[in-house]
């Protein structure tokens, strides 16, 4: 007897964080991310490359402010090949550091962004010339403050991955440490409405682990912050990578549904629609790397 196999679900989710070549550590063109996209179930995808930031600040790891322009032209390029076949919204993560408030409101007020993805680079020379004085627990206590006060502008639509502090000193990281100040920030960050990314991408960081981790993330639920998923791809491959494990972890923490963003307004889809709809590769994870 002959057994019809049953066709997958409609697409209807999102891969949220992906960047460009502009930003100076990916490698790959739009489309490519938008091809591996469609392999990998989704209705569409947010190109979120690294936001130009003023004086200077850590200039090798994102687009320059003359190339800001360039950058909207070549998701606008990826969203007009891709019309009928893949939505392609054009997002951007911003930098937030103390004092640039004023820069990144006005950056985002350039263009019709979709999404802003948040960020506090704790990597970054500027960020750790001013924090990092006062050793390292005092370090990690100025993260989780500043990622509370990234929310608290109202400049971005969610916060990227959020424990990402676990990778400075990853050898003596311990969550329970620092569980005290990520309530904390936590507490702060319910307030404002702002969601946070589970961030596939850190199984590939340090320390070996998506951002946040499982405990992190039930306190998010338990204080009813959303949730957006994010590949962090800087290669077409990692798209929509790992994301059915990761809709598990996030059902595991407590949550039934999982976010995206149109026209900067959030929306909400059950995980069990979603999961369906996932193909193959969505699955799987490639061999870690740090990066």
């Amino acid at each position: 007897m002959l057994v019809e196999k049953m066709p997958r679900s409609a697409p209807i989710y999102f891969d949220s964080h992906m960047h460009t070549t502009l930003c100076k550590h990916a490698w790959g063109e739009p489309e490519e991310y938008a091809r591996r996209a469609l392999e990998q179930g989704l209705k569409g995808i947010i190109i979120t490359c690294h936001s130009p930031m003023p004086r200077g600040f850590w200039p090798g790891v994102r687009m320059a402010d003359s190339q800001f322009d360039e950058y909207v032209g070549l998701v606008e390029k990826c969203r007009e090949k891709f019309a009928g076949q893949l939505e392609v919204r054009l997002g951007l993560e911003s930098d937030y550091f103390p004092g640039f408030e004023d820069w990144a409101r006005g950056l985002h007020q350039r263009a019709d962004f979709h999404y802003i993805l948040g960020s506090v680079h704790w990597q970054g020379p500027e960020y750790r010339a001013r924090f990092e004085q006062q050793g390292p627990d005092e370090f990690r206590r100025s993260y989780f403050d500043n990622l509370a006060a990234s929310a608290e502008t109202g400049l971005f639509d969610s916060l990227a991955h959020p424990d990402l502090i676990k990778n400075y000193h990853a050898d003596d990281w311990k969550f329970e440490d620092w569980e005290d100040e990520a309530v904390q920030a936590l507490d702060r960050i319910a307030k404002t409405g702002v969601a946070m990314e589970l961030n596939t991408s850190g199984v590939h960081k340090s320390y070996s682990e998506m951002n946040p981790s499982l405990p992190m993330l039930k306190l998010m639920q338990e204080r009813g912050i959303p949730v957006v998923l994010g590949s962090d791809s800087h290669k077409p491959s990692r798209v929509a990578e790992s994301f059915v494990n990761a809709l598990r972890t996030v059902q595991d923490a407590g949550y039934d549904r999982v976010s995206i963003f149109r026209c900067r307004k959030r929306e909400e889809l059950l995980i069990a629609d979603i999961l369906p709809t996932l193909g193959k590769g969505a699955e799987t994870v490639e061999v870690a790397e740090v990066r």
